[in-house]
């Protein structure tokens, strides 16, 4: 057995130890289907779609629908919770609105790029290993069940709450980030999308205050879905505080802002107004002052 495809199994059997983990535990207190609770079923859902998919997307060699089916399982497990919840009420109908609403958006956004450019380079190599393909869509399972836990718990909660000024500060925190976010990528794309600034970087809109503000809008928004859900939580299920905190580490520490500034110092490294591009920006929050 090669080292990769080793390597690879060990991170699968980890996702999945850790997924159960987080099903045990934000399932106490939850509602249940033939006793099983709803955010364990949630949970085991988000896996199962990735396996699913990937069986017909390694027969035909394709990344394609790896992004939109991330996305879709946002959508498909949440929608379901609302369905299956005994009493859902305005506190579950609002989180149900921010993961559903976030997830069509960037959905829509990450597939269509992959579709304009014809396939994402860095599954070239993962194709070719059926171990290692897997890896990601398990690994994605994981991502959606971990940034979903916050909102997820809170809906399979037997625990209800009215709205109380919490909630609000976290809706207000949540439009924060999506709208930051959403005017991040659009900035970038037009950027992109004219020929003239080939090789070069974006250093305008959002973008001359932030290096990856798209990224700070996204922790942002996940940091409001938990504000929402904290006053119904309760015991074990204050595993849900996972859910901004993977967000952070996933996008400050692993695959985010690390893979995407070694990019950039690969391509412009050494040039003089990206070194000074880097010097008087901020990484991820943005500067309030304008730049000089």
């Amino acid at each position: 057995m090669k080292s990769d495809t080793r390597a690879s199994l060990i991170t699968i059997i980890v996702a999945l130890a850790l997924g159960t983990l987080v099903a045990w535990a934000g399932g106490q207190g939850n509602a249940t289907v033939a006793g099983v609770p709803l955010f364990a079923i949630a949970v085991a859902v988000a896996y199962v779609i990735q396996i699913l998919i990937w069986v017909p997307s390694q027969i035909a060699g394709t990344e394609r629908f790896f992004d939109l089916t991330g996305s879709l399982t946002f959508i498909a497990v949440t929608v379901g919770l609302m369905v299956l919840a005994p009493a859902p009420d305005a506190r579950s109908a609002v989180m149900a609105a921010m993961v559903v609403l976030w997830a069509v958006r960037l959905g829509s956004f990450l597939f269509l790029r992959v579709h304009r450019s014809g396939g994402d380079d860095r599954f070239d190599d993962l194709k070719t290993n059926p171990v290692r393909f897997l890896r990601v869509w398990v690994l994605q399972g994981a991502w959606v069940s971990l940034t979903a836990s916050a909102a997820w718990i809170a809906m399979s909660s037997e625990a209800r709450e009215p709205l109380g000024w919490l909630a609000y500060v976290g809706i207000a925190v949540w439009v924060l980030g999506m709208v930051v976010e959403i005017v991040a990528d659009a900035q970038k794309s037009a950027f992109k999308a004219d020929p003239t600034n080939q090789r070069r970087f974006i250093r305008s809109g959002l973008w001359s205050r932030s290096r990856h503000p798209n990224y700070f809008g996204e922790i942002v928004l996940w940091i409001g879905v938990f504000l929402v859900a904290a006053p119904v939580l309760s015991g074990w299920q204050w595993v849900a505080v996972i859910s901004p905190l993977f967000v952070i580490l996933l996008l400050t520490r692993v695959s985010g802002i690390p893979l995407l500034e070694q990019k950039a110092d690969r391509t412009w490294g050494g040039r003089d107004d990206y070194e000074a591009y880097k010097k008087r920006t901020p990484a991820l929050i943005p500067r309030l002052s304008s730049p000089r």
